[in-house]
């Protein structure tokens, strides 16, 4: 394997956090390079966003 796939594989499967105060969007993988989990911005609430794949289920 590639380099290049390995890091398309880390960005699709990612979780991404968004701060609930100025909507900025961080990676779980910086979120784990810095010593508290907070945004840049200092608040310390995010939510994780949902992906853009719309799941559809059969009905019975």
């Amino acid at each position: 394997m590639n380099g290049s796939e390995d890091k398309g594989k880390e960005v699709f499967g990612g979780v991404v956090y968004e701060c609930v105060r100025c909507g900025t969007k961080i990676t779980a993988e910086k979120l784990a390079q810095l010593p508290e989990i907070k945004c840049i911005c200092g608040y310390k609430v995010l939510k994780k966003t949902r992906p853009s794949v719309v799941k559809q289920v059969k009905a019975i």
